[in-house]
């Protein structure tokens, strides 16, 4: 389904086109699926909540040993990369003997907080235990093992290491940092774009220091506008420091102030204001990391301060231009015509300044991509401008992700694995990398490994459906039945706030009528079709998910091929590539008019 692209409103239908429905896929399936979230609550006295009903949605995820357990996404990831997908049930028994803390969990125990105390036969439990202890002689191997204690109950003993509660908790040794979004103090709000860039760019920076645990901007910007002390941001993220500051911009010049606080008391450890030139905006970003790592008494190895003064220009004007560019990709990603093009203009003019600006060339590139493949403009969907960014630099993360789509509608998967993983190894907190590296994953076929990243990037934009849309259709590929239930709902919602700031948003809408045809509300995914291809008939990327919709969950091949066939004729090879491949087609890939409508298009050229 959303292999494509995001989602957006489309072009007009006849009558025919919402005929009768077919009914869809067994919704009580229990599926073999999915997981990764973020670290398990446990009850204040023991044997507390023990009985309460486990909602994988609700729990966080949890670290055992060389395990990342994530129940709301039911996958557990070992340290080597491997992956193993529970189904819910067992991911919830998992969970509830992870709580009780090596105490005995009795039948009745599990019967209560896994099954909400319906009467299920014998076996049901057998069956579960079964599979979780099969488990911990696999993957889980050396972190746990599954004890039954006769005619009692069960207990999972950690033969690993300790389980750890903190997501984010790594191995630091107290050098862990949180760096808040810088206020913006110019006088005109949008230059929040250069507060913010000055923030991230500080943060990348003080992630190349090797000794030092730097808390991801996404989390990091969430605590935007919370209101909270640091101690408190301290308890929260488990970090050690915070650093805080504000941004300036006005005429030419910048004024920047920073300072590092301890977390655990609340006391100032180093601040300083600088007053500079716009020119030498990348000595001060240069002189703020450095400040914190003597600050801290940190060593920095000659190659950690060489990747940091490594700016990519010595432009501010380019620079500042990228910055601007870089603030329109979320809304890109979700099929915002507008912003492509303000991206694609804004690195155009960066590159006018340095045509050296290897960032520049990888948000342009991406930005065509978009505009080739979700609006059918007449470009080569980015591949010039990718190449030239990673002549420039080959590590360049965004510009590899955007590689890694073009190898990915090219067929050639495991080059596209191999190159997003070289991408998320370089910036594993970038959305665009850790988003595109679910759909590399996904139209490999690898679902695990998709849902994993698609997860991660749902969880980094909570307010956009775009990824959220995709765990949907990977864990409908991978018929997790519940999963598609969970995703639904969270899909929805987002897409429900989104009309609510925008009613003709075609991203939104293209992700509703998925989530709703997914729920079974076939009524409401119709109603929503038909209104929004009265409103926009033109956009053919919505049209093209509306599709997916119809073949994936409505099972009405005569409404996905209605919708496709005005798609078809004007798509871009990598368009008609993907369609070959795109899981939420299955149902209607064998249709003679499905293979009719690509074949006729399958030789021409974006």
């Amino acid at each position: 389904m959303r292999g494509w692209g995001a989602t957006v409103p489309t072009a007009g239908c006849g009558a025919d086109l919402l005929g009768p429905l077919l009914s869809g896929p067994d919704a009580n399936q229990e599926p073999e699926s999915m997981s990764i979230s973020e670290g398990l609550a446990v009850s204040e006295r023991p044997g507390a909540g023990d009985r309460d009903e486990i909602r994988l949605a609700e729990e966080p995820a949890v670290r055992l040993g060389a395990l990342a357990i994530d129940p709301p996404l039911r996958t557990i990831t070992h340290d080597d990369g491997r992956v193993e997908v529970l189904q819910p049930r067992v991911m919830q028994v998992l969970v509830a003997l992870l709580r009780a803390e090596g105490r005995i969990l009795s039948r009745d125990d599990l019967l209560a907080s896994c099954w909400g105390g319906m009467v299920v036969g014998e076996d049901a439990i057998d069956r579960v235990i079964g599979r979780l202890r099969r488990l911990a002689e696999g993957i889980g191997r050396g972190a746990f093992e599954l004890r039954t204690v006769t005619k009692v109950g069960y207990r999972l003993e950690r033969t690993g290491e300790t389980v750890e509660r903190s997501p984010a908790a790594p191995d630091r040794a107290g050098n862990a940092i949180c760096v808040l979004p810088f206020a913006n103090m110019s006088d005109d709000v949008q230059q929040d774009y250069f507060s913010d860039g000055i923030s991230e760019d500080i943060i990348t920076d003080l992630s190349k220091v090797s000794s030092l645990f730097v808390v991801a901007r996404t989390t990091s910007f969430n605590l935007r506008g919370a209101n909270l002390d640091v101690p408190e941001i301290g308890r929260r993220l488990n970090v050690d420091y915070v650093l805080e500051g504000s941004v300036r911009k006005a005429a030419g010049q910048v004024r920047i102030t920073a300072q590092l606080i301890d977390a655990h008391t609340g006391g100032h450890l180093w601040a300083e204001r600088y007053d500079r030139r716009l020119d030498d905006i990348f000595a001060v970003q240069d002189e703020i990391s450095e400040a914190v790592v003597r600050a801290l008494k940190l060593k920095l190895a000659p190659r950690e301060r060489e990747a940091i003064e490594h700016r990519g220009t010595n432009h501010a004007g380019a620079y500042t231009l990228v910055l601007q560019a870089r603030r329109y990709r979320l809304a890109t990603r979700d099929g915002d015509l507008r912003c492509a093009e303000a991206i694609q203009r804004l690195c155009q003019k960066a590159l006018e300044i340095d045509p050296e600006y290897a960032q520049a060339w990888a948000l342009l590139g991406f930005a065509q991509m978009h505009l080739c493949w979700q609006h059918l403009r007449s470009n080569d969907g980015g591949r010039a401008a990718i190449a030239k960014a990673l002549a420039l630099d080959p590590q360049q993360a965004e510009a590899l992700a955007v590689r890694a789509r073009h190898l990915t509608v090219e067929g050639r998967h495991e080059e596209a694995v191999a190159t997003i993983e070289r991408a998320v190894a370089q910036d594993p907190d970038s959305l665009l990398v850790v988003s595109e590296a679910g759909r590399a994953n996904y139209v490999a076929g690898r679902y695990a490994q998709a849902v994993s990243y698609y997860g991660r990037a749902r969880d980094m934009a909570p307010n956009s459906a775009h990824d959220a849309s995709f765990v949907l259709s990977t864990c409908k590929a991978m018929g997790d039945a519940e999963g598609v239930r969970e995703a639904a709902k969270i899909t929805l919602e987002r897409a429900e706030r989104a009309f609510a700031l925008e009613y003709v948003n075609g991203g939104a809408v293209g992700c509703g009528v998925g989530a709703c045809a997914a729920l079974g509300d076939f009524e409401r995914a119709r109603e929503m079709m038909e209104r929004a291809l009265l409103i926009d008939p033109d956009n053919l990327n919505m049209r093209y998910n509306f599709a997916c919709s119809a073949s994936a969950f409505m099972a009405d091949a005569d409404l996905a091929i209605e919708l496709l066939a005005p798609v078809f004729e004007r798509a871009s090879p990598d368009l008609i590539a993907h369609a070959w491949r795109d899981p939420d087609l299955a149902f209607v890939r064998e249709d003679p008019r499905f293979i009719t409508l690509l074949a006729a298009r399958s030789d021409q050229a974006c």
